[in-house]
């Protein structure tokens, strides 16, 4: 089981450990509902560690993420800018989800742990013919700091001149990388440091008030703020018109060629299934594999839960197109209306249903 360099700390604060892709992780220190709130309300700490972190060096690196990635990385041809895509392979199937950031010097990439190996092989073997090398960083940990009180913590420990920055800006300061991303649909940061010095800056942001948080209530953050998790709510059977991700293709140069772009222009999008939000107002939970009849066709629930902030279930199903908004679905032989909507259910704490 691997471990993060923070293992020891999450112990010390009493933290329910769990194997999560491979990895001994925190899923809460207390109560989940409460840690998902206090992210809503107020600012907590995330260990993601367990993230993977490529860079790269080499003469060519925009010419071949342009080439691996269905998203323009011409989009953050200037520096200090990061870049969300989906990984293709040549069937237009999604591989991973990733993060690719200008660092000035060179790129940087952040996908899933449990894709670590496959992502490598793949980079590696892309990148053939391109003046490209691929560096798996070890000696990097990752912590989010999440909720609207996010900037003001940082402040507190000292680190200052972010309130300009826009979602999807980074900044290097003092070998630390300063991203303005998250996964929990809240004003937040995710910072990069050494190995050597991650215990430190974890202390100083718990000495400074922050609340550390689990990947439980990381799963319910991430699902109300309509963002998927691969593996659960799509993977390589999956292509990213039927995953929600159409903005993800960008088709404007019709000169570059990218991994997978012949097989989505081959997709009839208007026959494809969708990827839809599905509320739930009654008493019942929505889990992954329940069905979603409705009058045109069905689908199936992939990422199912209650959700702390609207206090009744959420979840994501990939449906046949023409539900109208209504659907039911049989939870232990009891039959419940639910309603079809397009995530996200909230952002910035601010309720979108």
């Amino acid at each position: 089981m691997n471990k993060t360099t923070l293992f020891a700390e999450h112990e010390k604060l009493g933290a329910k450990m769990v194997d999560f892709g491979g990895w001994s992780m925190p899923i809460n220190y207390g109560s989940q509902i409460n840690e998902h709130k206090i992210v809503r309300s107020d600012v907590g700490i995330f260990d993601v560690s367990h993230m993977s972190i490529f860079d790269l060096d080499g003469s060519e690196q925009e010419k071949f993420l342009k080439y691996l990635l269905p998203n323009d990385v011409s989009k953050i041809k200037n520096s200090g800018r990061a870049l969300y895509s989906p990984l293709l392979n040549k069937d237009g199937g999604v591989l991973d989800d990733l993060i690719v950031y200008n660092l000035g010097t060179h790129y940087r990439i952040i996908s899933n742990c449990a894709t670590r190996a496959q992502n490598h092989d793949w980079f590696v073997k892309q990148c053939e013919g391109y003046d490209v090398n691929i560096r798996f960083m070890s000696n990097l940990s990752i912590i989010a700091i999440q909720g609207p009180q996010s900037l003001n913590l940082l402040k507190k420990i000292g680190i200052n001149d972010l309130h300009n920055m826009s979602d999807f800006d980074v900044k290097n300061q003092n070998l630390t990388m300063i991203a303005k991303t998250g996964y929990t649909g809240e004003e937040g940061f995710e910072v990069v440091v050494e190995n050597a010095n991650v215990e430190s800056f974890w202390n100083r942001l718990l000495e400074a008030g922050a609340s550390p948080i689990g990947l439980g209530a990381r799963d319910t953050l991430r699902l109300e703020a309509g963002l998927n998790l691969y593996g659960t709510d799509m993977d390589k059977k999956n292509n990213p018109y039927e995953s929600n991700l159409a903005w993800t293709i960008d088709l404007n140069d019709e000169n570059r060629d990218f991994i997978g772009k012949s097989a989505l222009l081959a997709i009839n999008i208007d026959t494809s299934k969708e990827l839809k939000g599905i509320i739930l107002r009654d008493k019942g939970i929505l889990r992954s594999h329940q069905v979603i009849d409705h009058k045109a066709g069905s689908g199936e629930i992939l990422s199912g839960t209650y959700s702390p902030s609207f206090g009744f279930s959420i979840a994501f199903a990939r449906l046949d197109k023409g539900h109208e908004g209504e659907g039911k679905v049989n939870i232990r032989n009891t039959e419940f209306k639910v309603e079809i909507v397009s995530p996200p259910f909230m952002r910035k704490g601010k309720m979108l249903i």
